[in-house]
């Protein structure tokens, strides 16, 4: 769910492991939440290419808690990606209609 002052709007979105970014979610959607523009960066795409994104702040409801993320302007179904999945087991049935689950891991301090 993404909250924006009295605006609510929850999200399906595809799990991109190749996105090191936290979500894209097309203009419409960022225009429809309000939602401050912050920056603009450079990415590289999956084909090699780099492109310019808008990118946005948001407040978002995840996993029960409030998040402070920022999101990449794009023209392309939202998409989930790692940063968002940080400290979260991802397991993927890879069959046709298979199942995906996340996971919260315990905290283990990094050595």
């Amino acid at each position: 769910m993404i909250k924006h002052n009295s605006k609510l709007k929850s999200i399906n979105a595809v799990i991109d492991t190749g996105f090191t970014g936290f979500l894209s979610l097309p203009q419409s959607i960022i225009d429809e939440l309000e939602l401050p523009w912050s920056y603009s960066d450079f990415a590289t795409l999956g084909d090699g290419s780099e492109t310019l994104f808008d990118i946005h702040d948001a407040n978002i409801i995840w996993d029960g808690q409030f998040r402070e993320i920022e999101i990449n302007s794009a023209e392309t179904d939202p998409l989930l990606g790692m940063k968002m999945l940080r400290g979260y087991r991802l397991q993927v049935d890879t069959v046709q209609g298979g199942l995906v689950t996340l996971k919260s891991l315990p905290n283990i301090s990094e050595s």
